[in-house]
């Protein structure tokens, strides 16, 4: 029930926009000033991915906020690819059920936009993963380029390979 509603807050938002700006479907979450991107299917680990990050960002002493879950709307800005949130939306994440906490959406703190540093893809074919090395992959989104990660539903290998490429990203 939840979820629906989420999605149907989405859909609101995006019929009311599509003219100007389309949402597309992705979390986009702020670590350290960077914008994180997080492309894959429904279920594919977006949202959790995301709140790992910003749940244990204060303990290590980073600084982390959701911009957008589910979707997000994308404009390039000079050489950037600023990533915004729909207003119906905003502040908003859905978690699913993990054994310790309830599914269900939360209010949690957030910020309005943030150009995008690193775009994850969260993808089911294995052979599409790349070995952390020296050479940071990446992609062409609406004109920009941006460094770019594939990673496996894993959530354990995916959180892992987005923090061996965070030091080797330019600075932001």
């Amino acid at each position: 029930m939840r979820r629906f509603r989420l999605n149907a807050l989405c859909s609101s938002t995006r019929a009311q926009t599509m003219s100007a700006s389309p949402t597309v479907h992705a979390t986009c979450f702020v670590l350290d000033g960077r914008g994180i991107l997080l492309r894959g299917a429904s279920g594919a680990g977006k949202s959790r991915i995301a709140l790992h990050f910003i749940e244990t960002a204060s303990a290590r002493g980073r600084q982390a906020r959701l911009v957008g879950d589910d979707r997000v709307y994308l404009k390039p800005a000079e050489d950037r690819l600023i990533a915004s949130v729909p207003a119906s939306i905003a502040g908003l994440i859905e978690r699913r059920a993990t054994g310790l906490r309830d599914a269900g959406i939360e209010r949690i703190d957030w910020q309005p936009s943030v150009p995008v540093g690193l775009v994850v893809d969260i993808l089911d074919d294995d052979a599409e993963i790349a070995i952390p090395s020296k050479k940071i992959r990446h992609i062409r989104l609406k004109g920009v380029d941006l460094p770019y990660l594939p990673v496996p539903r894993d959530f354990q290998r995916a959180v892992a390979l987005i923090e061996a490429i965070l030091p080797q990203l330019p600075p932001v």
